[in-house]
């Protein structure tokens, strides 16, 4: 997993402008960084949030669409000092507004790592 978020930096780092001389081509479209802090109701400190959500399109061969959503929680579960979600999809058009798409989901509440195959509407 530490190899993706790596590949992920490192793509989005890159920055190639697409319809450019090179093999590979990148466009951004929503790259975030946020930091949260988290309470109750009633106004309790349940910790913070740092998330990223990168959202970008890329060319190899094909368009796809490649997301990357993180959040990492401090003192947030109870009983955790620390938690995350790490979500990483892959999105291709295939008519109009409807894509295709793959995730892989990885999280400290998660038992196992989680693969989702899906149809996606974008209105």
């Amino acid at each position: 997993m530490r190899y993706l978020i790596i590949i992920s930096v490192l793509v989005v780092a890159y920055g190639v402008a697409e319809g450019g001389e090179y093999p590979l081509g990148f466009s951004p479209i929503s790259n975030e960084v946020s930091l949260y802090q988290n309470c109750s109701d009633d106004g309790d400190n349940l910790g913070q949030t740092l998330q990223l959500v990168l959202i970008n399109s890329i060319d190899i061969g094909t368009e796809l669409g490649v997301e990357f959503t993180a959040d990492f929680n401090r003192k947030m579960t109870p009983g955790k000092d620390r938690d995350y979600y790490l979500e990483f999809g892959l999105v291709k058009s295939v008519w109009k507004n409807f894509s295709v798409n793959y995730q892989r989901i990885h999280g400290t509440f998660i038992g196992d790592p989680v693969n989702q195959f899906g149809i996606r509407y974008r209105f």
